[in-house]
């Protein structure tokens, strides 16, 4: 079947919260020593991994944590341990939180705009399918990039995190699109995956840096036909 509409994810598909912003937090350990580069890589892991769980965490925390992009108040809680198992102190921890929760905070990959224009223009109609827990649509409408998205398909708000089906069709149904005539590009093939259960077609992306994917969601949908090459 024909692609007839993309579904992106977010968080290291289309953005992606890069580690500079953990350097502008200033991070230190509970004496005071700066955090080097491999602790404050593994802090950028924990927090912005699409599946998976680094820390163990007491009840309340593994409630919260298996519940996180369903409620603010929960996505805090355990995310808030997350730094806390990290031996980040309490004030650049809630500092850090508050730097990711604000969409302007994350950095689009190079490709994002212009395959969004390019699809935009060509009819083709998108949606953002996301697991998380607060509003990234000042991400897209700060950068004029609203307007090229059909849909918002947010966990918090929809009561049901990927790989459930429900979110997937929850954005499917307001595109008009059937499950069959739609590519999910993601960066888990577990949560974004949960879309070719519908018939959808999916495609893997690596959540890299900025500086070293600078193409990748332009060239999958090259070699799916839905963009041309440059001329």
């Amino acid at each position: 079947m024909a692609i007839e509409a993309v579904l992106f994810d977010f968080s290291g598909t289309v953005f992606r919260f890069e580690e500079s912003e953990f350097w502008d937090a200033e991070l230190t350990d509970a004496d005071g020593r700066s955090l080097d580069t491999h602790e404050v890589a593994a802090i950028m892991r924990a927090m912005t991994a699409p599946v998976g769980q680094l820390f163990e965490f007491d009840e309340a925390g593994q409630y919260a944590w298996d519940r996180r992009d369903l409620d603010p108040a929960l996505h805090r809680t355990s995310y808030l341990q997350v730094l806390e198992r990290s031996e980040v102190p309490e004030v650049p921890a809630k500092q850090l939180y508050d730097r990711m929760l604000d969409p302007k905070a994350w950095t689009p990959y190079t490709d994002t705009g212009e395959v969004l224009r390019q699809l935009h223009e060509s009819g083709i109609p998108t949606a953002i399918v996301s697991n998380i827990a607060w509003d990234i649509r000042p991400a897209f409408a700060s950068r004029g990039w609203d307007r090229y998205i059909g849909d918002f398909a947010l966990s918090f708000e929809l009561g049901a995190m990927k790989p459930d089906r429900r979110i997937f069709e929850s954005a499917l149904a307001n595109l008009g699109i059937a499950p069959e005539n739609a590519l999910m590009i993601g960066d888990s093939a577990e949560a974004d995956g949960g879309a070719t259960v519908l018939g959808a077609e999916f495609a893997l992306v690596q959540p890299l840096p900025i500086a070293d994917r600078p193409a990748a969601l332009h060239d999958i949908l090259v070699d799916r036909g839905l963009l041309a090459l440059p001329s």
